[in-house]
């Protein structure tokens, strides 16, 4: 008796167990909807992104051929003042456009598509530009980017720093490509850039086709004197960047749809990226890392920092898929067979505050 009496209670303890689990997973389904809900409410579904999102000093690059006689063979580019336009603000009903029900600023992009020089990926990215609308100004100007505060010649910049915020739903990435290359089945929401072909900061997200959760990690590029020797240093936040189909499921990952939250913060020289997984709910988890960007990454000696480059904030959907299969980490042999085979990416944002 006194065995069966023990066996009853662990049974009786274990479903108990697995009620409280179900609960607290429906609990924060329902906390991260409400928490969507009232972001929304600041937002219209029937007005261009322009008219919800401040991108005054903002233009964007869709992944579609540009039919304007001056970019003639260029990818689609539409400057500040026609994103802005007081009487039609851009909007593209494909890949760029507010949510019907959300009024969430929907950026999506193909495996596949005309896209900017040095990439062999498409994009649907905003590149922030210092000098705001209206403005013809090179978008390679001192005016339109930023530098730390050891640039030699810092005080011909735009600024000196300056700090972007997003909240952010990766609604989907590319069913194929080759798992074993990371950015494959992945989506960069967030980047700085530097003046040359390096980054000191791309933010992904990856999911493999048969996971239910998804990986969030950051990129620092190396910037080495020989720019050919660059190399990428990814840092995982939630899950890990070297996960396979084979992999199991990085459970304390990210779904698709759900919620996250990451800012981006240069003062000085140092670079604060903060990230928040459950934003807006009882179990929100933050990191937060610091990195000096006058110095070399730590533990790479060819890297000689950023300390004498400019560089600027973008922002979207920079689909990491392509067909490609001869480079060693980004010829990720995507498929190109549309959206309904699930051969393309889609970012939502719900917040996109820049402060430069």
């Amino acid at each position: 008796m006194p065995h069966r009496l023990i066996k009853t209670t662990i049974a009786t303890a274990m479903t108990i167990g697995l009620c409280s689990s179900a609960y607290a997973a429906t609990d924060l389904a329902t906390q991260q909807q409400a928490y969507k809900a009232k972001l929304s409410q600041a937002l219209s579904p029937t007005l261009a992104p322009a008219q919800n999102f401040d991108l005054s000093q903002m233009k964007i690059n869709l992944p579609i051929p540009d039919h304007r006689p001056a970019r003639q063979g260029q990818v689609m580019e539409i400057e500040v003042d026609e994103l802005n336009d007081s009487v039609r603000p851009y909007t593209n009903h494909f890949w760029f456009y507010s949510h019907p029900e959300t009024g969430a600023m929907v950026m999506a992009s193909p495996n596949t598509a005309p896209t900017t020089k040095n990439s062999s990926n498409a994009r649907s990215e905003l590149r922030i530009m210092l000098n705001g609308e209206g403005t013809k100004v090179n978008p390679k100007h001192p005016s339109n980017n930023f530098v730390i505060d050891t640039h030699p010649n810092k005080q011909a910049y735009g600024a000196i720093g300056g700090q972007l915020s997003a909240t952010v739903a990766v609604d989907w990435v590319s069913v194929s490509g080759d798992d074993s290359k990371f950015p494959s089945h992945s989506v960069v929401v967030g980047q700085i850039h530097g003046s040359s072909k390096v980054e000191p900061l791309k933010i992904y997200y990856r999911k493999m086709p048969n996971h239910e959760y998804g990986s969030l990690f950051w990129n620092y590029e190396v910037y080495p004197a020989d720019i050919d020797q660059r190399y990428d240093i990814p840092i995982p936040i939630w899950g890990s960047d070297t996960l396979t189909k084979q992999s199991d499921d990085p459970v304390d990952g990210i779904k698709l749809g759900e919620l996250f939250s990451y800012d981006v913060n240069v003062v000085g020289s140092l670079m604060t990226l903060t990230f928040v997984k459950n934003p807006g709910t009882d179990a929100a988890q933050t990191k937060v890392f610091k990195t000096d960007l006058s110095q070399p990454y730590p533990g790479h000696p060819i890297d000689q920092g950023y300390g004498s480059d400019n560089m600027y904030f973008k922002a979207g959907a920079y689909n990491q898929c392509n067909q490609g299969t001869a480079h060693p980490v980004w010829g990720t042999g995507c498929t190109n067979n549309g959206v309904a085979a699930g051969d393309y990416t889609q970012v939502s944002f719900y917040k996109l505050n820049l402060k430069q």
